[in-house]
């Protein structure tokens, strides 16, 4: 059975020959570039350079190579613009955070701030910056910050795919389809929430949300017709290729959600469902794929009810989300997506023992009856132990044989 098949046979709810498993075929599945590099060492491998394709996170593109050795079932269509509006069309020779080499987007230039961070310019704004010593960058620009009407909304921009774009994705989508038999996770994102916090501040989106619904109300409206039409030339270009296609919006902390469900209810909920149900009635072949972080139990409902077939990252660690319940409630409607071992405490600090039971007990739990698709909670960070990441996959593939007992 190649990879494509036996992920197609769990997001359909049935076993497959062997759980699907996904290394670093997502935003959210990732690996530390760092980490990465680490890795390669560890595993004696040698020859080609590690590529860093998400900016923000600092993410590296896994090679085939070593998605083969880890067991990886998925690849990844990635959007020209992952992260500040810089293409990753074309590359150049780089240094990570930690002085290890890498190729990194060509636009990539940041500049080195008074307090001796990178800052990352659109014109003359700062964008986003790396504090001295981090390893990630933070989002400090917030266009709608000092928007009070809906005359203010309207002068500024909202998502689109351009032509530019449209073709870069049709060649990526075709040459992952035939070079490979590998599952295609197409990264869209049709970001609601988390769009509201980005551009207009966190303390000013909830102020909003709870004093100003109306004006709310129209920017999600905007912003959602915008993501249709976008979504629309997406799957237009890439419909016929890809099996997943990747939402997100992180609705949840690690001890509830952030809003109410009342709340998601009338100012989210809609504007998640028109964009989930376009492509249920459209593209029945591509599954819907919610990545939402957090304490997200209580509206899990919700989101099956808006669209969503496909949950990621499965966040254990947070309160309500016991692995037991949630695969006996919901597992008839969802496929989850990750729940293999906790990056926050296990993976990050456990040892390899603890890895690898941690690893064969959520395997055990979710993978019966298919609708399973096995990594790690969220991305391997910079200070995950190549051994310890080793272990997460190794165990993976001794226990992925179904049936799962």
């Amino acid at each position: 059975m190649t990879s494509r098949e036996r992920v197609r046979m769990a997001l359909r709810h049935q076993e497959p020959d062997k759980v699907p498993i996904d290394f670093g075929g997502m935003r959210s599945t990732g690996i530390s570039a760092m980490a990465y590099n680490k890795l390669k060492e560890y595993l004696g491998i040698k020859g080609g350079v590690t590529k860093l394709y998400d900016i923000q996170q600092q993410l590296a593109e896994p090679e085939l190579e070593i998605v083969d050795m880890m067991g990886g079932d998925v690849v990844q269509l990635h959007r020209l613009e992952p992260s500040f509006g810089i293409k990753i069309d074309r590359w150049k020779p780089g240094k990570l955070p930690d002085g290890s080499d890498c190729i990194e987007p060509y636009d990539l230039n940041p500049v080195v701030n008074e307090k001796g961070g990178l800052d990352i310019k659109a014109g003359d704004t700062v964008i986003a910056t790396m504090p001295k010593g981090g390893y990630y960058y933070d989002v400090v620009y917030h266009a709608y910050e000092n928007v009070e009407t809906k005359e203010d909304i309207d002068k500024l921009p909202v998502p689109v795919i351009t032509d530019e774009e449209l073709e870069y994705l049709r060649k990526e989508a075709k040459r992952l389809y035939e070079t490979t038999d590998k599952a295609i996770l197409g990264a869209f994102g049709g970001n609601i929430f988390e769009m509201g916090q980005v551009e207009w501040g966190y303390e000013k989106y909830f102020s909003m949300l709870a004093l100003e619904p109306e004006l709310m109300h129209y920017y999600h409206q905007r912003l959602a017709d915008a993501w249709l039409v976008a979504l629309e030339r997406y799957l237009g270009a890439v419909g016929e290729y890809i099996d997943v296609i990747q939402f997100g919006d992180d609705l949840g902390t690690q001890l509830n959600s952030q809003i109410s469900v009342d709340m998601y209810r009338e100012m989210i909920k809609p504007y998640h469902k028109v964009q989930y149900q376009y492509v249920r009635k459209n593209y029945p072949n591509v599954k819907v794929f919610l990545h939402c972080c957090g304490a997200i139990y209580n509206l899990i409902p919700d989101l099956i009810d808006a669209g969503v077939e496909v949950l990621n990252p499965v966040q254990l660690s947070a309160k309500g989300m016991d692995p037991v319940r949630l695969k006996q409630e919901f597992g008839k409607d969802l496929v989850f997506w990750g729940a293999g071992c906790n990056t926050q405490t296990t993976a990050t600090f456990g040892t390899v023992d603890e890895v690898a039971a941690e690893v064969e007990k959520y395997m055990k739990i979710f993978a019966p009856g298919g609708g399973f698709v096995f990594t790690q909670i969220h991305n391997i960070q910079v200070n995950v132990p190549p051994e310890n990441v080793v272990a997460i996959y190794e165990t993976a593939k001794k226990f992925r044989n179904y049936p799962v007992v």
